[in-house]
């Protein structure tokens, strides 16, 4: 799967991503994993919302609209499910605590950078 760097305004590092776009990696999401790597993420484009059906582990969601900026940050246990809400065009899916240490906030413009 394609990776890329997902980067703050300040162009500092929030994540790598791993990048679901087929329909095939968006249904798999992050089902038979057991946990998600410090630093490391899922972005699902498109994606409104979530579920964490047959998860085994928490996770944070940060929901953007079609220009990557966040409309909603959420923590989102196993076995729940997680709405964007008005705007959200696409999630990165986080270990859980991720959003919250790197205080990402609503209105904040996240970009992409290759991964190498």
């Amino acid at each position: 799967m394609k990776r890329v760097q997902v980067l703050r305004e300040d162009g500092s590092r929030f994540c790598v991503a791993e990048v679901a776009t087929s329909m095939w990696s968006r249904m798999k999401g992050l089902l038979g994993r057991r946990s998600l790597d410090e630093g490391t993420g899922l972005l699902i484009d498109p994606c409104t919302s979530i579920h964490m059906f047959f998860m085994r582990f928490p996770i944070d969601v940060v929901y953007l609209n079609k220009e990557y900026v966040v409309v909603k940050s959420a923590h989102v246990p196993a076995w729940r499910l997680s709405s964007g809400g008005r705007g959200a065009k696409k999630a990165i899916e986080l270990p859980a605590g991720h959003a919250v240490e790197y205080n990402v906030r609503v209105g904040e413009r996240l970009t992409l950078a290759p991964f190498e």
